[in-house]
């Protein structure tokens, strides 16, 4: 095998002389399909609250329309969302982009020295907030520096004194146009950034990934050419992605996956979506029967509760016809139990990261399961090569790292180009993950060859949480690694030499050491988001390194499968997303 082509091609034209606005809500592509009546685009969960195209084009001109008086809003500035789902986070999206700004999502889950470095690194001019996060976003923009006018909320508080963003639309829609909406020249929208959206490195800090309108764009019809939502005659039970279908837009816009498949692809393809702000398993279960969801998009977690909780049976779940999962590799036991519950829906895995602009493998559209435990098949468009240890390009079912191209490939790391270097290289995205692919063209993964660890579809980087445990005095040296959970992916599981003081207080008292490890357990979770916590600190004598002092993470993840395997680690886990 030298590379690997997806099948489907050629793509349609791939506009680059568009904003991502102005590709979804002012202009029609060919592979898009023609609604036949008028739906809602969105849908508010709790209050069944539906928003219609004409009004969505309206709120966004407003709200860009209030920034640019208000802010003076305008050419690569930067808008940080901090908040979960909300029905206007698209408004907010399309408002910034309209007056050329750039945006960068942050999880709202996040504490203040986190949203701290999000928004010094991005140089964010204005702060959109959910009133629930409004604490710790007050608390970041107050040490960036970020004037305390500059954070606006979603929604309006009783006594806040700050700008709302339905106050803002409504402000906006009473004047006259007040800017003149960014038109780009052709090719300049493969160069002009939309989103900074963070993805965690091998080392140190999370990194924003510099994903340009086009990229996005690429994607999305990357997807819809590969799913043929467009094509009616083909027989109904293939129309997985038919126009006019019901999406759960429960996981976040921030994170990629959220961003572009749930929010711009699904309503690029005449699909109405549900905006769920927080994820209940219940309400979630309620949400696809009320609803009548038709199309899911999930990660594992969630795959584990609708095949285990004893909930799953209350609730009528025949309307869903196709189940998606991506962000962390699907079990083919779960895929199997999946079937089993959803004998009406076809079953598949995609795979792609931040820095592909999402996915770059999709389920399969000729069968209702794909060879179990696949990730999907190449998209129309991507080029994959497999490189072994030596080099050489890996055959069909030989293993090496992926490395792929395609033309939703983001630009590299914002002001950083030694990781861009280390990531991009001359139209390739170098992914750091151990694949293979059999003859069908479908991806299997295997391992990680960076050292990321996953929860729950989450990037979480072990320096970065060695580097704030090595400033606990109780630890002397540390090494984190991932170990396998059957519903987070992966679970953080610290290593630790303890200090020579901690080391002197257990040999005199054996009893404090249980004291020592939650101490240290403690130090991460209050001061990291709930993700990155650590799920169990095993003591060591030393951290086994290679001799330039490398951490060697593959000999701890093994002593750590081991001591699972025996018996004598016990993980502390949260059934909950």
């Amino acid at each position: 095998m030298t590379e690997l082509h997806g099948d489907g091609g050629p793509l349609p034209h791939i506009p680059d002389d568009l904003t991502i606005p102005q590709f979804l809500l002012d202009s029609h592509h060919p592979s898009r399909p023609v609604l036949k009546k008028p739906q809602p685009w969105l849908i508010e969960e709790l209050t069944g609250r539906e928003i219609g195209s004409d009004e969505l084009r309206a709120r966004t001109f407003g709200l860009a329309n209030a920034f640019k008086m208000r802010w003076n809003i305008g050419e690569d500035d930067v808008v940080c969302i901090f908040g979960p789902n909300h029905i206007d986070y698209p408004v907010a999206i399309w408002a910034s982009l309209r007056l050329g700004a750039i945006v960068s999502g942050a999880n709202p889950a996040y504490t203040a020295d986190e949203l701290l470095y999000q928004l010094t690194t991005t140089k964010a001019r204005l702060l959109i907030a959910h009133p629930v996060s409004i604490s710790v976003a007050l608390e970041a923009a107050r040490l960036a520096g970020l004037p305390a006018e500059c954070v606006i909320l979603f929604d309006a508080v009783p006594g806040a004194p700050h700008a709302n963003v339905q106050d803002l639309i409504a402000q906006g829609l009473e004047h006259t146009q007040q800017f003149a909406e960014r038109r780009l020249k052709p090719g300049e929208g493969k160069r002009k950034l939309a989103f900074l959206s963070f993805s965690s490195g091998t080392t140190g800090r999370p990194k924003a990934v510099m994903i340009p309108h086009h990229s996005v764009i690429a994607n999305v019809i990357q997807m819809a050419h590969w799913t043929q939502a467009k094509d009616e005659s083909r027989p109904l039970e293939l129309q997985r992605y038919k126009a006019g279908g019901r999406g759960l837009a429960v996981l976040p816009f921030y994170h990629i996956y959220g961003l572009l498949i749930i929010l711009h692809f699904h309503l690029f393809i005449g699909h109405t979506l549900v905006v769920v702000e927080k994820f209940n398993f219940e309400r979630f279960l309620d949400n696809i029967q009320r609803y009548r969801i038709t199309n899911l998009c999930v990660v594992p977690p969630m795959a584990v509760l609708l095949c285990k909780h004893p909930a799953v049976k209350k609730y009528d779940l025949s309307s869903v016809r196709m189940l998606m999962s991506a962000a962390a590799p699907l079990s083919a036991e779960l895929t199997n139990q999946l079937s089993e519950l959803l004998p009406n829906a076809w079953i598949g895995q995609a795979y792609g990261m931040t820095e592909t602009c999402t996915v770059v493998t999709f389920p399969q559209t000729d069968r209702r399961l794909g060879s179990l435990g696949s990730g999907g098949v190449l998209l129309p468009g991507c080029t994959a090569r497999v490189v072994k240890p030596d080099g050489s390009l890996a055959g069909l079912g030989e293993t090496g790292e992926l490395i792929v191209s395609s033309p939703s490939i983001a630009l590299g790391y914002f002001n950083n180009p030694q990781a861009t270097a280390e990531t991009f290289k001359e139209g390739w995205v170098v992914t750091g993950d151990e694949v293979y692919f059999n003859e069908r063209k479908e991806i299997f993964v295997v391992d990680r060859i960076k050292e990321l660890i996953k929860v729950r579809g989450f990037q979480v980087p072990p320096a970065e949480l060695e580097g704030h445990l090595l400033d606990h005095p109780d630890v002397g040296d540390v090494c984190v690694v991932g170990v396998p959970d059957e519903y987070s992916g992966e679970l953080p599981l610290a290593f630790v030499v303890p200090s020579a003081e901690a080391q002197a207080r257990m040999k005199a008292d054996p009893s404090t050491a249980a004291a020592v490890r939650d101490a240290i357990m403690k130090h991460v979770a209050d001061h990291k988001t709930r993700y990155k916590h650590l799920a169990g600190v095993e003591f060591i004598d030393a951290i086994p390194k290679n001799p330039s002092g490398k951490l060697l993470r593959r000999v701890l993840r093994d002593r750590a499968k081991t001591l699972r395997k025996n018996g004598e680690l016990v993980l502390k886990t949260r059934a909950k997303l």
